[in-house]
């Protein structure tokens, strides 16, 4: 058992609210995820030149701070090119470079080898630790994040072990990333159809497959529709997938719709979480077209 959530804004007035108003949701799904909870945040997008990588480095040996400040003073020596800069919160940061990630990636793999490389992308910003909800949410900052929209996850290990890396949001790509409540009964078939692809996998968690083969999928020309209607014929097992892209949150249950979902929508944004008194405190809720989704139905928004 765990928690979904999300919300997009429809106006540009609320972007600067969208941290606050979800709080309130993650801590709603308290509850249904207390080991772990994470949270992809996605804004206006850098030029095509630069990306950002969200990276989180657990404490050091003495248990002080990673320092962000040498990481970075250490790759722009290193990658001139790269004209790196960091924006640290405790032991996560968001780099943002003006080069190729990949070297990026490479450098830090071989360099920072303990470092946890969470996301990349124009647009995404990505935390997830251990801890309940409420204890992630204040240790980053959530309540002042802002943005177009965003995914977020409690959750409940059943599979895997609870480590930062296992939490949700899982993310594959660039701007992608997939949270998840259930759990698949197929993950290591599908990791064995992706991997002779060259498709590297991170950890044992199941919802990493589902995240890797729709991903993939979108990178190989299915839009995002088409993506999510292959999925149905891929992944097998019980679960509710929330997505984020650069300006998309889509929405899909499996054919028999085992676990919940609820979804608000007014002329001011779309709010989804596994249970309604996650959506109970927002604006205009009251008034709000509120819906339960359709099994191996595809909801998708834009932002």
């Amino acid at each position: 058992m765990c928690g979904i959530v999300g919300l997009l804004v429809k106006k540009p007035a609320l972007k600067e609210r969208l941290g606050a108003l979800m709080v309130p949701m993650l801590l709603g799904m308290t509850e249904r995820g207390p080991d772990s909870a994470g949270l992809a945040v996605f804004g206006d997008a850098l030029d095509a030149s630069h990306r950002k990588l969200s990276l989180y480095s657990g404490l050091t040996a003495e248990g002080s701070q990673f320092d962000w400040a040498a990481l970075v003073a250490a790759l722009n020596a290193a990658m001139p090119s790269a004209q790196a800069w960091a924006q640290a919160t405790g032991n996560h940061a968001v780099l943002t470079v003006a080069v190729d990630p990949d070297a990026v990636k490479l450098w830090l793999r071989e360099q920072h080898p303990k470092l946890h490389i969470l996301s990349t992308g124009r647009s995404i910003d990505l935390y997830k630790d251990i801890g309940t909800p409420g204890e992630v949410a204040a240790r980053y900052g959530f309540e002042n994040l802002h943005g177009t929209h965003l995914v977020g996850h409690t959750r409940m290990a059943t599979e895997s072990a609870v480590t930062p890396d296992r939490a949700h949001p899982f993310t594959a790509g660039e701007d992608f990333c997939l949270v998840h409540n259930g759990s698949l009964s197929n993950p290591y078939g599908v990791r064995r159809k992706l991997e002779p692809l060259g498709i590297h996998f991170d950890t044992d968690n199941d919802t990493e497959a589902a995240c890797r083969f729709i991903e993939w999928r979108l990178r190989d020309g299915d839009d995002l529709p088409t993506a999510l209607q292959r999925s149905f014929d891929e992944l097998d097992g019980f679960y509710t997938l929330l997505m984020g892209t650069a300006d998309q949150l889509a929405l899909i249950r499996d054919p028999f719709a085992c676990k919940p979902a609820m979804v608000a929508e007014t002329d001011d944004y779309v709010a989804i979480a596994s249970e309604f008194r996650a959506l109970a405190h927002l604006p205009g809720i009251n008034h709000a077209n509120v819906f339960e989704p359709a099994p191996e139905e595809m909801y998708v928004w834009k932002a």
